[in-house]
């Protein structure tokens, strides 16, 4: 186990291997006092929410200007295996993958503006969109080249078996659509 130094933030590292995709990636960790004791440092130090990860709404998921969006900020449920299933697809994929473990992902996708109907199990932060669940990693690359008007993000409804993240061996594949929505949460077909 490493520890770092993250935007100003302590953090312990653990590597995690998924046999499925025969990958690795480091996962990062914090414990809750260190996040309670970071917050009160910016609260002392007068920072602004923006690009904070305790500000979900407002977090910092750019790259650098014109060389279009790679960094991708993933939460999940601390106890869930599948998210880091599709975090790894999407840090083979190219994407820079910050997973971070939250736990009040209800909050965190109605902070969004995820609407419920399209609620899965981790939410993903990329060039100021939203991504829900198990999108595949195609129509993540197609919105951002896209970037359709008034569209907030995209979203697979709940855990389809056979989508990224979500395969199994026998390789059932139940069908699952790509949504998008808007900030009214009006939901509408991007593809599927």
């Amino acid at each position: 186990m490493a520890v770092h130094r993250r935007r100003g933030i302590w953090m312990k590292e653990k590597s995690v291997n998924f046999d499925a995709h025969s990958s690795s990636f480091t996962v990062a960790r914090r414990s809750v006092l260190l996040g309670a004791t970071a917050a009160a440092g910016l609260a002392l130090l007068g920072c602004s929410a923006s690009g904070s990860a305790e500000n979900p709404a407002e977090a910092d998921t750019g790259a650098a200007p014109g060389s279009g969006p790679r960094a991708m900020l993933v939460y999940r449920d601390p106890s869930c295996g599948c998210c880091e299933a599709w975090a790894a697809i999407a840090q083979k994929a190219g994407y820079e993958v910050d997973l971070r473990d939250h736990l009040d992902m209800p909050g965190l996708k109605r902070s969004l503006g995820v609407p419920q109907e399209l609620a899965s199990c981790h939410t993903a932060q990329i060039g100021g969109l939203v991504i829900e669940g198990h999108v595949p990693l195609e129509d993540v690359a197609r919105l951002l080249e896209e970037k359709p008007a008034g569209v907030k993000g995209i979203g697979v409804a709940g855990m389809p078996i056979g989508s990224p993240g979500m395969e199994v061996p026998d390789g059932t594949k139940q069908p699952f659509q790509v949504m998008a929505f808007d900030a009214a949460g009006e939901i509408s077909r991007f593809s599927g």
